[in-house]
C-alpha cells in the first residue's frame, strides 16, 4: 500500500489494532475499559491513557503477553504497564535514563522511576511475583547496548519525540529491532503532527513526526522484510475536531495545540522479519 489514502480507511479500531491514530471511537470499545481496569484508572478521553491501551491490545493481539515471555521496555518512568505484564508471568526488562540524566532533562517530576518499586506503586502485581520478574536497567535510546538481545516484544510509550530529532527518533525504532528475536513485535506511541505535512518541530526537546515521516518509515522497514500496516484514519467523533489548548484538560485531550501545531498520539506496530 502506497501513501495515499489511507485517511479513507474505516477508523482504526482496538479490536483489531494497526499502527493507527488515537481516535475518539476506540474509547467506547469493550477493550478500552478491560485494559483501563488493568492499569487501574477510570477510563476517560485521554490519549496518554490510550497509548496504554494501544501498547497492551496491539502485544495481546499478537501473542506476546503470554506466561514465559520476555518483554524490553524502553523510557518507562512510572508506567503501570511493567507492573501489568509482570502479573500476566512475564519476565520485562524495564530501562530508562540515568537518574542525573533525566533530572536534566526534566522528567523526574513524576516521571521517572528512581527505585524498581516505583513501578509497581498501584499494587498490580504481588511483590514477590514483581521482584521476580522485573528487573530495571539504565539505557540511553540513543545508545542501546548490544547485549539486549532475544526478546519477545519491545515497546516505549511517548519516549522517542524526547530524543533530540525527527532523525534520532526513527532511527531509535530501527535500531530497536535488534533486540527482538526473529517474528518479534514490537509496539511504540508518539506525537503525530495532524497540522502539517511540511513544517513542525523537527529537533529540540519533544519534536512532532509528519505523515510523511511515517510513510518514509514504513516504506524502509517492509523493504527490510519487516511487517508494518498503516491506518492514518484521524477519526470523525465531536471530540477529533476538538483541539485541546493549555492548561490541558485531563478528560478531553485527543488533539492538541502544541508549539502551533495541531498534533495527537500515533501508535506504531511492527513485527519483525523472520
Amino acid at each position: 500500500m502506497d501513501g495515499e489514502g489511507y485517511e479513507t480507511l474505516a477508523e482504526p479500531t482496538l479490536a483489531s489494532v494497526t499502527s493507527q491514530l488515537c481516535t475518539q471511537a476506540q474509547f467506547d470499545e469493550p477493550d478500552y475499559a478491560y485494559w483501563c481496569a488493568q492499569i487501574r484508572e477510570a477510563p476517560r478521553f485521554h490519549r496518554k491513557q490510550w497509548e496504554f491501551c494501544f501498547i497492551l491490545s496491539a502485544l495481546e493481539q499478537s501473542g506476546r503477553l503470554r506466561h514465559g515471555r520476555r518483554g524490553l521496555g524502553f523510557g518507562v518512568g512510572q508506567e503501570p504497564l511493567v507492573a501489568v505484564m509482570a502479573s500476566m508471568g512475564i519476565h520485562v526488562l524495564a530501562t530508562d535514563l540515568a537518574e542525573e540524566q533525566a533530572e536534566a532533562q526534566g522528567w523526574t517530576n513524576g516521571q521517572h522511576a528512581a527505585a524498581q518499586d516505583e513501578l509497581n506503586a498501584r499494587g498490580i502485581c504481588p511483590s514477590y511475583l514483581f521482584e521476580e520478574r522485573v528487573r530495571h536497567r539504565v539505557v540511553d535510546m540513543n545508545d542501546i547496548p548490544p547485549d539486549l538481545t532475544g526478546f519477545d516484544f519491545i515497546w516505549s510509550a511517548s519516549a522517542l519525540e524526547h530524543l533530540g530529532s525527527i532523525p534520532l527518533g526513527l532511527r531509535f525504532i530501527r535500531n530497536s529491532l535488534r533486540c527482538l528475536k526473529p517474528g518479534g513485535v514490537a509496539v511504540h506511541t508518539t506525537e503525530y503532527n495532524l497540522h502539517s505535512d511540511t513544517e513542525t518541530l523537527e529537533e529540540g526537546g519533544t519534536v512532532l513526526f509528519r505523515r510523511q515521516d511515517i510513510l518514509r518509515l514504513a516504506g524502509e522497514l517492509r523493504a527490510e522484510g519487516h511487517h508494518i500496516t498503516l491506518n492514518l484514519n484521524p477519526g470523525h467523533g465531536p471530540l477529533d475536531q476538538h483541539v485541546d489548548v493549555a492548561p490541558y484538560s485531563v478528560d478531553k485531550h485527543l488533539k492538541l495545540a502544541l508549539a502551533g501545531f495541531v498534533t495527537t498520539s500515533i501508535g506504531l506496530v511492527v513485527t519483525k522479519a523472520g
